[in-house]
């Protein structure tokens, strides 16, 4: 019996939060990876750590995708004939903290780059080659936030959750499984990184929290449903569910 062939996942933000507990756990499901992030250091430690775990081919590849010049480089990444991707998870990203008219519109542009225009642009080099192989899934990271329209962040999640039911109605006639992550909070370094202090997140109660490798998990089972929304969590069904008719 001839040995499966051995698929290709590309992660990107796959260093730290979603993106690493994305990255573990298709290792674990014998993936090879490509590990998008722009700490370098970090990036190789990461590499390494998850081939010796997993026993996994791992390529680490440094990107920034606020920049045109590096997001570029991602999308001939994805699009080489001969190194296919059959798995993109599209999860860079991170938030600000402070209001768009107080704010450094340097930075929010920058941000809107990493949310929207490189999901858009990667999203748009993995699909042309799944297309044309009839396979592939793609899992844009969105959130919950993009029913609750409190600042920019929000705003560009509810682009990328609009964005990928579009893309999942496209390419579903063409054996191509589409579908947008909407956490909740979800315990990793995103709110620390975005400069949330500890009291500002103290208010939300325990149940409200999210596991990270839980929440991979479930999104994954969702997008083998091919499923366009995953929205992990009860807890979390129930409050998307006012909030998409309250809003």
């Amino acid at each position: 019996m001839a040995k499966p062939m051995t698929q290709t996942a590309l992660i990107t933000g796959a260093t730290v939060g979603i993106g690493n507990a994305y990255a573990r756990f298709l290792a674990a499901r014998g993936y090879d990876l490509v590990i998008v992030a722009r700490d370098e250091a970090r990036l190789h430690a990461v590499a390494e750590d998850l081939r010796t775990k997993f026993g996994v081919q791992v390529e680490p590849f440094r990107a920034d995708l606020s920049r045109y010049d590096e997001t570029a480089w991602v999308e001939q990444r994805l699009a080489d004939p001969n190194r296919p991707i059959d798995v993109l998870i599209n999860n860079a990203g991170y938030g600000l903290n402070r209001k768009f008219t107080n704010g450094d519109l340097l930075a929010e542009q920058a941000m809107f780059d990493v949310l929207c225009r490189a999901v858009l642009r990667l999203s748009h080099a993995a699909a042309l080659g799944m297309k044309e192989r009839r396979r592939g899934t793609i899992i844009n990271v969105s959130s919950v936030a993009g029913w609750w329209p409190y600042s920019t962040y929000s705003a560009a999640k509810s682009y990328v959750t609009a964005f990928t039911q579009n893309l999942h109605n496209e390419l579903k006639p063409h054996g191509v499984k589409v579908s947008a992550l909407c956490p909740g909070y979800t315990r990793t370094e995103f709110h620390a990184r975005g400069g949330f202090s500890g009291k500002q997140m103290q208010w939300i109660p325990a149940f409200l929290w999210l596991d990270a490798d839980q929440l991979v998990a479930d999104s994954w089972a969702d997008a083998e449903r091919n499923k366009a929304i995953s929205v992990p969590g009860k807890i979390w069904k129930v409050l998307v569910f006012l909030m998409r008719r309250i809003g």
